[in-house]
């Protein structure tokens, strides 16, 4: 039987430039998804997945990462003082969430070399690797699932959504054979941002893996693949081309809610989507949110 996973590895090392210049001195990973970083809906979805270990890859520039998750005594006391319970429970949250570990990525040489850098935290064991840019609505568990299909298989998994065939050339596919369920399919080939003409398939790799420790061998003697970076999925190509490695790649297709902060629009549209859905925000906003659209398809029309 495999052993129960208990870490989890989120590279935020990036620079954020698509989002300049709000990401000069800002990590983009602490840019605001409503009224919280967008890094702590990724811990939170690790830590209600089981994964109390998180380690964090970083870079330069990335020390309010840090102080995010460490305690403000000087906040917390001016809180207590002022009897806010409310607030103060809400600073007190990102702190108490997980045991968090950072390591420093030096230079930028990719994904690959991102995840490499938390072999020596990860040690043997398998890993969940959540990349910050995908949000996943807590109500459609991927990770909890993902975890479930690696503990019954074995080897590596990889979460897949299928998008529309111009769509594939921004995303890692996946060639895919059925199995027995419905949402697992079975990964024997991989290929990082194909030309849509070239792809396998319409299946894409989105942020969250579960991996098998001897993807650290192979990642140490990959060389650098597409944009000149030592990528994750060619590691996982080989995982997939050889089992006796360290055991199969199998995908989850994952059909639920996805909000994806990468983009500049897509990172609007998750705001707007996420405060609609808050029961406090969410019907005031929905009202204006109305008013709004139908006030701009009046002007459209005029």
């Amino acid at each position: 039987m495999a052993p129960r996973l208990r870490k989890a590895v989120i590279p935020a090392a990036g620079l954020g430039t698509r989002f300049l210049p709000a990401t000069k001195a800002t990590p983009k990973e602490m840019l605001p998804v409503v009224d919280k970083p967008a890094i702590q809906y990724v811990v939170e979805e690790a830590v209600s997945a089981g994964l109390g270990d998180v380690l964090m890859v970083t870079g330069r520039n990335k020390r309010p990462l840090e102080d995010h998750f460490d305690r403000n005594y000087e906040l917390e006391s001016a809180l207590q003082k002022k009897g806010d319970a409310s607030r103060l429970a809400k600073v007190q949250e990102s702190s108490d969430l997980a045991m968090i570990h950072y390591v420093r990525q030096g230079d930028p040489k990719g994904l690959g070399h991102a995840v490499l850098c938390a072999a020596p935290h990860v040690g043997d064991e398998p890993f969940a690797v959540l990349l910050g840019d995908d949000l996943i609505d807590p109500r459609d568990p991927l990770l909890q699932r993902m975890i479930d299909v690696q503990e019954q298989h074995g080897g590596s998994v990889i979460a897949l959504m299928e998008v529309a065939p111009e769509q594939i050339h921004l995303y890692g596919c996946a060639a895919v054979e059925a199995t027995g369920d419905d949402d697992v399919v079975k990964v024997s080939g991989l290929v990082e941002k194909p030309d849509p003409a070239d792809a396998p398939s319409n299946y894409a790799i989105i942020g969250r893996y579960v991996l098998d420790p001897h993807v650290f061998d192979i990642l140490r003697k990959t060389e650098p693949g597409r944009g000149g970076e030592i990528q994750l999925t060619d590691a996982l190509q080989q995982l997939a081309e050889d089992e006796k490695v360290g055991g199969p790649v199998h995908g989850v297709v994952f059909k639920g809610r996805r909000y994806d902060t990468g983009d500049r629009g897509d990172y609007l549209r998750a705001i707007v989507r996420l405060a609609c859905e808050r029961e406090d925000l969410g019907p005031d906003f929905r009202t204006w949110l109305r008013g709004y659209a139908d006030q701009e398809l009046t002007d459209a029309g005029a």
